[in-house]
């Protein structure tokens, strides 16, 4: 059963990706992205997940180091608790990466490689938009109204 739950958390996270990768002027992929509950049904199967094991994963927030994550990990619902965790908070940073480059019209051509490099490793994805976010940024005029820059 967690296997399969497992390998769901993906595909709950998988259609709002698919939006702002490959439709990203589309109205539903604006509406989709600006709602934090996209990630409900992913902290849904986090809570599935981490009930079983809720003493080993409080261990290992509230006296946090290697040994006991290894622990944690090594437990099946441990590390899909984990994976849930990743994809939920993966997923926030995304569809805010997406509305950022919406306002500052980043073009899709640049975000979307950069989107699908958050699914797969967002501590390379984030510093990376930052630094185009900063680019486009400072593109805009100074002159431009309060609500343009």
């Amino acid at each position: 059963m967690t296997g399969t739950l497992f390998e769901l958390t993906f595909f709950l996270a998988a259609p709002v990706w698919l939006l702002m990768i490959f439709a990203p002027h589309r109205r539903i992929t604006e509406r989709v992205a600006a709602s934090p509950l996209t990630v409900l049904p992913l902290l849904a199967l986090w809570a599935v997940f981490a009930v079983p094991v809720l003493p080993e994963l409080w261990t290992a927030v509230t006296s946090p180091d290697i040994d006991t994550f290894r622990d944690l990990t090594a437990l099946a619902n441990g590390a899909a608790a984990l994976w849930a965790q990743v994809l939920a908070w993966d997923l926030l940073l995304g569809q805010w990466m997406y509305r950022e480059s919406r306002r500052l019209s980043i073009p899709p051509l640049l975000m979307s490689p950069l989107l699908v490099l958050t699914i797969l490793l967002s501590p390379l994805a984030l510093p990376l938009f930052l630094v185009l976010r900063t680019t486009y940024k400072n593109r805009t005029s100074p002159l431009a109204p309060a609500g343009k820059r």
